[in-house]
Order: C-alpha cells, then structure tokens, then sequence
C-alpha cells in the first residue's frame, strides 16, 4: 500500500469512528505519539496504552471533521477538529494536527 493510500484509508477509517481498528492495521511498531510539549510515546505499545485510556475517556463521540491531508513522498499529515463528550460531563472540540 503507498503512502497516499494508506492516508486515505486510515482517514476513512477514522471517520467512520474506527480509529483503534486503523491503529491496530496501520501503525508501524515503532510508531511515535506526541501530545504538545509533553515527552514523545515510543513504539507501538505505549501508543496503544495511551490511546485506549483517552477513548476510555468518552462518553459519546459527536463527529470529526477532516480539514486537510497532504503527502509528500513518504510522510503524510492531516489536521482534524474532533467533537466528544467525556464521562464527567465536559464537551470539547479539539484541533489536532497529526503527521
């Protein structure tokens, strides 16, 4: 699968609410997570811990909405706003860039 492809697919998939399926599919094991300013989660293990905690997190998920996504050679990145509701109550709206 190229690069574009697997862009396509792993933002199709997460459209459709299926982003720990892409994550399972189509992140490399040495994959790297960065919130911010915080320190970089190694490998594909940490990601995963990381990501089933956040999702664990919420309540209902409301919608994405996919900005852009571009490729150039072997790098791809993307920007989303994400629409979710958590266990305690709180509503958020978030941008996030991933590359």
């Amino acid at each position: 699968m190229t690069t574009q492809e697997s862009e396509k697919t792993l933002n199709d998939m997460i459209l459709k609410g299926e982003g720990m399926v892409a994550f399972e599919q189509l992140y490399a094991d040495d994959c790297q997570m960065q919130e911010n300013t915080d320190a970089p989660r190694v490998g594909k293990e940490a990601c995963r811990a990381y990501e089933v905690e956040f999702f664990g997190m919420i309540q209902e998920f409301h919608g994405a909405e996919l900005h852009y996504s571009a490729v150039d050679g072997d790098r791809s990145h993307s920007e989303w706003t994400f629409d979710m509701t958590f266990k305690d109550g709180t509503r958020m709206r978030n941008t996030q860039i991933a590359a």
